[in-house]
């Protein structure tokens, strides 16, 4: 109930109770004029028999309204403790968000039930000892009766709510980390530090694990200087590693393991590089397999595909020879994997309309790569990546 109903339902019993007061007032002054007329018009007998009856008369109405205000009184009181309980209302709804079970929901129903009914009976029991009809005494009590419907029904309203569950920790700091992967500043690199504090804790989970492998792919773009970008790279390929090891069906953990992969090889040997390309492929065509819908994965694996097929013959021999059969993929292969990027997340990033116009270029069909080249001129600048988009896209526009 609301401070406003409550100040409303005090006025109202007040003005009732003054209402009684005057009615009370107003009888004696009629008895006492009635019985000055009886005077004139009866002899001596009948007066003194009827003043007689009339006192008891007016005797026994004075103790029933005597009674009434009674009750009007343990309403006053009634609005008064109402009153002093609304503002611990808000720090009830609080604790029975928070999860209090359904034995003390109940409890609290039977508790608030069984003091309504004990004031009506105790109301009832006052009333007829008073010489009051069951229908008066069930008048003062009517008050009774709609507050334990209306706290019935807020309750019952109560119970068709549906159940807030609590955020724990854990989605609550995945929840952070997505917010600041999602940020397009600087701002987006601090998702490294606030899941490093709570590595200890949640170094088991593998939604804790790929987020943390992710965000050091993040600072690994911010990074400046090159033996941090490696360190950046090196460590957030072993948490993915981690990650899928813990849950090997996670679809994030293949694509953000696949990724480090992928940043890691800038700086290793050719050795090792070539052996983060099969990785690389590996752990994508997993994650696709996963996810089939992830446009980030078919983007990577056509970022793979068109890699690959610029590949010199003495970088393939190269690969033949330290793994026995080098990678292998066309521009054909890497064309259909933006393509597919562009049906399932239409302008999804302008970098993908970059190396669409690239693979359309290296397959002759130069009026669908400046199509595609001004689809990427179209897009705004938003992020690093954008504008690395488009610098590339300067770049190759001149060579049409």
């Amino acid at each position: 109930m609301a401070q406003a109903d409550s100040r409303a339902l005090a006025l109202g019993v007040l003005a009732g109770a003054a209402g009684i007061s005057l009615a009370i007032v107003c009888f004696r002054k009629i008895g006492a004029g009635g019985g000055g007329r009886v005077l004139h018009l009866r002899s001596n007998a009948d007066h003194t028999a009827g003043s007689l009856g009339l006192q008891t008369g007016q005797a026994e109405v004075l103790d029933r309204l005597g009674a009434l205000i009674h009750c009007v009184s343990e309403l006053k009181e009634e609005v008064k403790a109402l009153k002093d309980a609304l503002p611990h209302l808000q720090d009830n709804v609080r604790d029975q968000l928070r999860g209090r079970s359904g034995d003390d929901i109940t409890t609290r129903k039977a508790s608030t039930l069984h003091r309504t009914l004990t004031r009506r009976k105790k109301a009832s029991a006052s009333a007829t000892s008073e010489g009051q009809s069951s229908e008066e005494a069930e008048s003062c009590g009517w008050y009774i009766t709609a507050l334990t419907d209306s706290e019935e029904e807020e309750e019952s309203d109560d119970d068709r709510k549906p159940p807030q569950e609590p955020v724990d920790e854990l989605t609550a700091l995945l929840q952070k980390a997505d917010r600041l992967h999602s940020c397009n500043g600087a701002e987006k690199a601090q998702g490294l530090n606030a899941l490093l504090e709570r590595k200890a804790e949640f170094d088991q989970k593998c939604q804790y694990l790929w987020r943390l492998s992710r965000a050091y792919a993040d600072a690994h773009d911010f990074a400046v200087d090159l033996a941090e970008k490696k360190s950046c790279a090196e460590n957030g390929k072993k948490v993915g590693e981690e990650a899928i090891s813990i849950n090997p069906q996670c679809a994030e953990g293949h694509q953000w393991y696949a990724i480090l992969c992928g940043l890691l090889s800038e700086y290793e040997s050719i050795q090792n590089k070539i052996k983060n390309g099969y990785l690389f492929k590996d752990h994508l065509d997993k994650a696709i397999e996963l996810k089939p819908e992830d446009p980030l994965s078919y983007y990577l694996l056509g970022r793979w595909c068109y890699a690959v097929s610029q590949c010199t013959w003495i970088e393939r021999k190269v690969a033949a020879t330290l793994f026995g059969e080098p990678p292998s993929a066309t521009v054909q292969d890497a064309l259909q994997n933006f393509l597919k990027v562009e049906e399932i997340s239409p302008k999804y990033s302008k970098f993908n309309y970059v190396f669409l116009a690239k693979c359309y270029k290296d397959l002759g069909q130069r009026r669908q790569a400046q199509q595609m080249c001004d689809a990427a001129s179209a897009m705004n600048i938003q992020t690093k990546e954008d504008e690395e988009a488009q610098k590339e896209l300067d770049s190759f526009v001149s060579s049409l």
